[in-house]
């Protein structure tokens, strides 16, 4: 692992593969690169690409910001009533983050694929840097609109009702929480391993609570999917109940002639049955913009 400093912050990043087409995976909220399954890694650098992960702003070893986020009931209440919440940072700007961590590694452009709230980082990367990107994979996220893409309600006060994490804690409340939104193919005991490398390597519960207040300020990227016009991919899970399926939906309406996969047996997660699927498909998508 490494760091370069870019967009006026610290950004901790790895790669993997000697060579290939350049490939930005973009994680989601709360994820540290370790996050990423080294399987799923490593198919996509056997489809031909060098893959760059990299720790978003205020998670993982990344550059940490100290202003304070609205409680989570609060900023939930006023999304709700169509309110934004008051933030240090949006959406945009972790976009532009991700556009410096590709200048600092001098690569031009790269094919960008997110996860999450990083597929909606991928996104504004691509609305706002589109020389920067060769191809979109926006995986189980949604356009920012407000409507598509909400979380379930069951699973909204079931998440309520645990109690905060800890360091010892951490990684099986994260087993937990996972288990609400997560495929038939979860596994709790391989997902709570990886979530201990993640909280050992680095704790910061209240970035989590920053990147969430940040999806909530940021702006709806319909009107500027509407211009894209690189090759995009839009992946969901039809059984998500932490994004919608409908999140997907909205994504792929917005971006003329672009491509959606939904599969009956993905929630919000990567479960390792489909990763062939997926790898095939952005391998896919990556080809159409050649």
């Amino acid at each position: 692992m490494a760091s370069v400093q870019a967009n006026g912050i610290t950004i901790e990043y790895e790669q993997y593969g000697e060579s290939g087409e350049p490939l930005l995976l973009v994680m989601g909220l709360g994820g540290q690169l370790t996050d990423w399954p080294e399987g799923f890694i490593d198919g996509l650098v056997a489809a031909g690409f060098q893959v760059t992960v990299f720790d978003n702003r205020d998670i993982g070893l990344s550059t940490e910001f100290d202003w304070e986020p609205p409680s989570p009931v609060k900023a939930t209440l006023k999304s709700l009533v169509g309110r934004k919440p008051n933030a240090g940072y949006t959406i945009v700007d972790m976009a532009a983050d991700a556009a410096g961590l590709l200048d600092a590694l001098e690569i031009s452009s790269a094919h960008v694929v997110g996860m999450s709230m990083g597929g909606m980082i991928a996104q504004q990367l691509t609305i706002d840097s589109p020389s920067k990107v060769r191809s979109l994979t926006s995986i189980m996220s949604n356009p920012g609109d407000g409507k598509s893409g909400r979380i379930a309600g069951g699973v909204m006060w079931k998440m309520a009702r645990l109690p905060e994490p800890t360091r010892e804690t951490a990684a099986q409340r994260s087993a937990e929480s996972f288990a609400l939104w997560s495929s038939p193919h979860f596994d709790p005991q391989e997902h709570r391993k990886r979530a201990q490398v993640s909280v050992d390597r680095s704790f910061r519960p209240i970035g989590t609570a920053r990147q969430m207040t940040a999806i909530m300020a940021s702006p709806d990227r319909t009107a500027g999917l509407a211009k894209v016009t690189v090759p995009t991919m839009v992946i969901h899970g039809l059984v998500d109940r932490l994004v919608k399926p409908s999140g997907g939906t909205a994504t792929a309406a917005a971006v003329s002639d672009s491509t959606l996969v939904m599969f009956p047996d993905m929630g919000h997660d990567l479960p390792e049955p489909r990763w062939a699927d997926m790898i095939g498909a952005i391998r896919r998508n990556a080809d159409a913009a050649s």
